[in-house]
């Protein structure tokens, strides 16, 4: 009797931090209303305008499933990244890039690249979306809960440099235009205790005389490479400087998202949340065919 009534207390405490959690959410989402259609269609508006004749190559970040496009504008493709330095690894609340596993439209989102990009467009059971019972890796525009996706962005580059915050750590003194490749994988964070450990996924050091992520994914798809430049919301409106050899992963992993949480407590990278998306880039100007 005593185990029964001890599950069904278990039961009932989920249900509540549940609730709380999607409560928070959807008041969140309340003080946050998606802006509309065509306030995104400005913000491409003013990318094309501010781009148009100037001479920057192709922008990240695209749909993987159809690659093609009109700019010309080529660069030589970064090396393998198992010969450059990793230099930075962060994540994105939600897909940047759009394909494989990972279609489902959020939604405009507030404008600034928060509650807006692609989500996991398969299914989860009931035991994947357990409730965790508190916030993870909080900022002041949300919070990670199981069933939510992310993009993590594994950078490299060709300078000599350690891993450290912000794409700075990318460049040196020495090396003011080093090539820089991202490897790019989406997450589904998830609940059930089966999921990936997060700290194993970004554990780093040196391997043949350069800084290395030991474990980037190498079982989900064959990636899709293509030229690009650097992302984020930042970037909705101008046009990104930076050159940037990507090789996005087009399937889905699961990750625990409790070592999501962990992560974030602290890392080299001094990384504690989610970025938010840059908007998807559809203008063929801005695209490479490769």
């Amino acid at each position: 009797m005593k185990r029964i009534l001890v599950a069904s207390m278990i039961a009932t405490l989920g249900t509540q931090l549940y609730a709380e959690n999607h409560a928070d959410h959807a008041e969140h989402a309340a003080h946050t209303q998606a802006v509309a259609d065509s306030v995104i269609a400005d913000q491409r508006a003013k990318l094309a305008d501010s781009t148009k004749d100037k001479g920057f190559g192709p922008q990240s970040p695209r749909d993987i499933d159809t690659i093609e496009g009109d700019n010309t504008l080529d660069f030589n493709a970064a090396p393998p990244y198992t010969e450059m330095n990793l230099c930075n690894i962060h994540f994105h609340e939600n897909a940047e890039h759009k394909g494989g596993e990972f279609t489902k439209y959020q939604g405009n989102g507030d404008g600034h690249g928060y509650l807006s990009g692609y989500e996991y467009s398969g299914t989860l059971s009931e035991a994947e979306l357990t409730p965790v019972g508190h916030k993870v890796c909080p900022n002041k525009h949300d919070f990670l809960e199981p069933g939510d996706t992310i993009e993590i962005h594994y950078v490299h580059s060709t300078a000599k440099v350690n891993p450290g915050p912000t794409l700075a750590s990318c460049l040196s003194d020495a090396v003011k235009n080093p090539q820089l490749r991202v490897e790019a994988q989406v997450y589904v964070l998830t609940n059930d205790g089966k999921g990936e450990d997060f700290m194993k996924l970004t554990a780093h050091g040196k391997r043949n005389g350069f800084n290395q992520a030991y474990n980037i994914p190498n079982n989900t798809g064959t990636p899709v490479r293509y030229d690009g430049s650097t992302t984020g919301p930042g970037y909705n409106e101008i046009g990104s400087p930076l050159q940037v050899s990507w090789a996005v992963r087009p399937n889905v992993l699961k990750v625990d998202i409790k070592s999501v949480g962990k992560w974030c407590e602290g890392n080299v990278f001094k990384e504690d949340h989610g970025h938010g998306v840059r908007n998807l880039v559809t203008n063929p100007a801005l695209l490479s065919d490769n």
